[in-house]
């Protein structure tokens, strides 16, 4: 009976130690796979062994027969080595993921490599702990409201924000929202929440990283429509498009003149099919619908003399009074 079990599960194992062992480096041959197979307690003759990958092919997988060196290995896979290197790249980049939960994930992409291939990329895994996310919370979180959004449901969670008390010394507030979630975001280096707090008729953006103790409850939410321009579906990629640094606000019409020199910094942030219009020579014009608030503001200043917003007056002024105070602040 023992013998009939392992029979069938030798093609299983098969394929295992193809993904596992092989690569186009890395040739398999008969004897090869039949070693590894008594690493898993069958036995079985060569002949056995080729049958068996015929089949594997014929299911489907990118097994590659070799002349020189004779043998076999899996060609192609779920995921390429250079995918999971963007993958793993973002992983280790997202400091809203810690450092123990990203050493899970980089240990779960190992697995759609070969272990040489898994080598050669975690050679290249590099962790700066000080950018890493303390919240082992952040998963299940994102799960609760991940079902929250779905079923359009409200929830309740504490949210933490930095403070210095009297001491000056560095503290955690606490506060507890009730809100209607639509969607999640990454943006900035860090995951944001999108949502309505019940209190209010706008969207506010919270860090992720900073919520515990999501409860999903069972009230309807609040339809977005209500508190957004959006109607019959939160389109988050426009969402994004038109807020600066995750601050929220209105969308208004915004023109801003800028320089030529920096027109690939303008469509990398308004996209490619942004409204442009040709200006004075050395400058052109841009028109989009942009939420008006002081993220904004801090992008535009940074591009200095090189851009000047036309209007609306109300970010022209912002800009003016933030330029004031810098200016106040340096003739001391």
């Amino acid at each position: 009976m023992a013998g009939k079990k392992d029979s069938k599960l030798k093609i299983l194992y098969l394929k295992e130690i193809l993904e596992k062992y092989s690569d186009e480096d890395n040739i398999l041959n008969a004897a090869d796979i039949a070693e590894y197979l008594m690493q898993y307690g069958i036995e079985c003759e060569r002949k056995s062994i080729y049958k068996d990958i015929e089949i594997l092919i014929d299911y489907g997988m990118d097994i590659i027969k070799t002349t020189k060196p004779k043998g076999y290995f899996l060609a192609s896979r779920e995921f390429e080595p250079a995918e999971i290197r963007l993958i793993n790249d973002a992983v280790q980049a997202a400091n809203f993921i810690s450092k123990k939960k990203t050493l899970q994930l980089l240990d779960k992409t190992d697995r759609f490599s070969s272990t040489y291939q898994s080598k050669r990329l975690r050679k290249q895994v590099f962790i700066d702990n000080r950018n890493k996310c303390k919240n082992e919370e952040i998963f299940y979180n994102i799960n609760s409201l991940d079902d929250a959004i779905k079923s359009e449901k409200k929830v309740k969670l504490t949210y933490t924000r930095r403070k210095l008390d009297n001491k000056f010394t560095a503290s955690n507030e606490k506060k507890e929202f009730i809100l209607s979630p639509y969607a999640l975001i990454w943006s900035n280096d860090h995951y944001y929440l999108v949502a309505n707090n019940e209190k209010y008729d706008n969207l506010m953006n919270i860090r992720i990283d900073r919520i515990r103790n999501v409860e999903v409850l069972e009230v309807p939410s609040r339809h977005f429509s209500e508190v957004s321009e959006y109607k019959h579906s939160f389109d988050s990629a426009d969402y994004v498009s038109r807020t600066f640094n995750m601050f929220s606000g209105k969308p208004e019409c915004t023109e801003l003149r800028c320089k030529t020199e920096i027109l690939e910094e303008m469509l990398d942030r308004f996209g490619e099919k942004v409204s442009i219009k040709k200006g004075d020579e050395g400058w052109f014009y841009i028109h989009d619908d942009v939420c008006i608030n002081d993220g904004f503001a801090s992008w535009v200043m940074q591009f200095g003399d090189s851009i000047e917003v036309m209007y609306p007056e109300e970010l022209r002024n912002m800009i003016k009074e933030k330029s004031e105070k810098i200016m106040k602040l340096y003739r001391k």
